[in-house]
């Protein structure tokens, strides 16, 4: 479901940026597993030290951290930065705080792709019997968020019926 938004990540990347910090990577299956046999270099985060146990296991020779991606711990810069079905997981102040840090961990023209819901709210769902918190800006929002950060949109795609209905944006930081 993912490999046509992979690709086109790869692709928006840099030449010289094969770098790419995954965030809330959990254990790297299948999102840096793909960026691995790419030819990318993957740091991953993940505030469960579980997943990034089975990270390290299944994918060896990435950097795996168990860390909050709020409070990042990395050295930059990356050519792409990713947060797949992970930033949502966060209350939207932190959104706005962490998709503005971004513009300072990203490479002139890094690919920046996250997941979000399709309209401004919160809503407590369950997993597996557990609460699960999501959140989402509105579209509006987002566009001047990743424009004020340097950001430009390249592609955007509401409930991708093709990625199991997830709200994609791709965004290419501007090399000014």
């Amino acid at each position: 479901m993912e490999r046509r938004w992979l690709d086109a990540f790869v692709a928006a990347m840099p030449n010289d940026g094969g770098r790419v910090l995954d965030l809330g990577c959990g254990n790297g299956v299948p999102m840096a597993r793909y960026l691995i046999e790419r030819g990318c270099g993957v740091t991953g985060v993940d505030g469960s030290a579980s997943m990034i146990g089975q990270a390290r296991k299944a994918l060896p020779g990435a950097e795996w951290i168990v860390g909050d991606m709020r409070r990042l711990q990395v050295e930059g810069p990356f050519g792409g930065i990713l947060a797949w079905h992970s930033l949502f997981h966060l209350p939207r102040d932190d959104q706005r705080a962490l998709l503005a840090r971004l513009e300072t961990l990203a490479l002139p023209r890094a690919a920046l792709m996250f997941t979000s819901g399709t309209e401004d709210g919160e809503v407590l769902g369950r997993l597996e019997g557990e609460a699960l918190y999501h959140a989402s800006l509105d579209t509006a929002e987002y566009r001047d968020i990743l424009d004020l950060h340097g950001f430009d949109i390249l592609e955007h795609v509401v409930s991708d019926p093709d990625c199991g209905g997830a709200t994609v944006w791709l965004a290419g930081k501007r090399a000014d």
